[in-house]
């Protein structure tokens, strides 16, 4: 089927609104027409090939739509359900079974290496196959061609406006709060510092004042956010340009018990390790290019602290998705104020506006 979608030719190009060729659905497949879509920093950093998928690609890995074709074994939705789509798990890897999906065995051929779960090419432009099924999605498109395993059904009562809404909980926003809440499964009345306050950064914050912490800090070097992270439930800010994090960090709670590094910066990562107590645990969630190194004092390391990797939240998309959204909807977690509004096809607009700062988490409309 022909399908309108963005495509970036050149390492550091610009998307390109083209005309491309989508495969109907195999047994096991999902056809989405996509509603919308969020702007994540991965796709940015896989167009700048910190990772190397092939050029040309279709990025785009949090979309939302409604179900338009099912193949003959899919039992989990139907033609005109509402659904928003994630990461994409095996479902059978030690891992998985483990109730861990993030960490599956196959999470990087199964989500980085533009091609279907089997190897196989699904996209094609001017008659030759191009690099796809990002996120098993690639959503910077009209339509997009999932799995049951990356799809997560809404209510059936869910309305355009909030389907749109609900693209960015795919991958950046369940992975700040669920850093929070699964993975460093913070706890009441204690301290955390969250370095870098975009949007995985401010969905922390959110996380850390709906599980209750008593001392949450906002770091960041852009004014503006320090103040919208106030807003949203960090007690303390601290502009990483004039003043050092660490100290203030130490001064104000004599170490944090949690830290959460988002910048995917090596030197900001180790300060969010040494702004710890003695068995302190920071988490680590920035995507920086392969290969990118970082070091640690030993003693310090040694004296308890934890530095833990963390992929999507530690969420399983299914549960963790929906849960967010019961809590929008009850107004404890107010995600939308993170979001900015696009046209699809001012997608270069979208891009430019957040690489400059001014846009947390752009959201694209497709055409209808």
């Amino acid at each position: 089927m022909k399908i309108t979608a963005a495509v970036v030719r050149e390492k550091g190009g610009p998307f390109l609104i083209e005309e491309v060729e989508l495969d109907e659905p195999r047994h096991d497949e999902i056809i989405v027409r996509n509603f919308a879509t969020g702007i994540c920093h991965t796709d940015l950093v896989i167009r700048d090939q910190f990772l190397p998928i092939p050029l040309p690609a279709v990025l785009g890995h949090e979309g939302a739509g409604v179900v338009e074709k099912v193949g003959v074994s899919v039992s989990k939705v139907k033609p005109g359900d509402r659904v928003v789509m994630s990461f994409h798990a095996c479902g059978h890897c030690h891992p998985c079974a483990e109730g861990d999906p993030a960490y599956c065995d196959g999470f990087m051929q199964n989500n980085f290496s533009g091609k279907r779960v089997d190897g196989s090419g699904s996209v094609y432009l001017d008659g030759e196959e191009i690099s796809a099924n990002f996120f098993q999605q690639s959503s910077f498109a009209t339509h997009s061609l999932v799995t049951e395993r990356n799809i997560v059904k809404l209510s059936s009562d869910t309305s355009d406006e909030s389907l749109a809404l609900f693209a960015p909980l795919g991958c950046g926003i369940q992975t700040g709060a669920g850093a929070v809440l699964n993975s460093l499964a913070v706890k009441a009345g204690s301290s955390i510092v969250v370095f870098g306050a975009g949007t995985v950064g401010m969905s922390a914050i959110m996380a850390a004042k709906l599980a209750g912490c008593g001392t949450i800090v906002a770091v960041d070097i852009n004014p503006e956010r320090l103040e919208l992270a106030k807003e949203l439930g960090a007690t303390h800010v601290v502009n990483g340009k004039d003043a050092d994090a660490v100290e203030f960090v130490q001064a104000l709670t004599k170490g944090a018990d949690y830290s959460l590094e988002t910048t995917a910066s090596p030197i900001v990562l180790r300060q969010a390790v040494e702004c710890l107590h003695v068995r302190g645990v920071c988490g680590s969630v920035g995507l920086p290019p392969a290969g990118t190194e970082v070091t640690f004092d030993m003693v310090s390391i040694l004296f308890g602290r934890t530095l833990k990797g963390i992929i999507e939240g530690d969420s399983v998309p299914d549960v963790f998705i929906n849960r967010l959204i019961d809590l929008y909807e009850q107004g404890k977690f107010p995600f939308d104020r993170l979001i900015k509004h696009y046209d699809f096809a001012d997608i270069n607009t979208a891009v430019r506006e957040t690489e400059e700062g001014g846009v947390l988490k752009a959201v694209l409309h497709m055409p209808l």
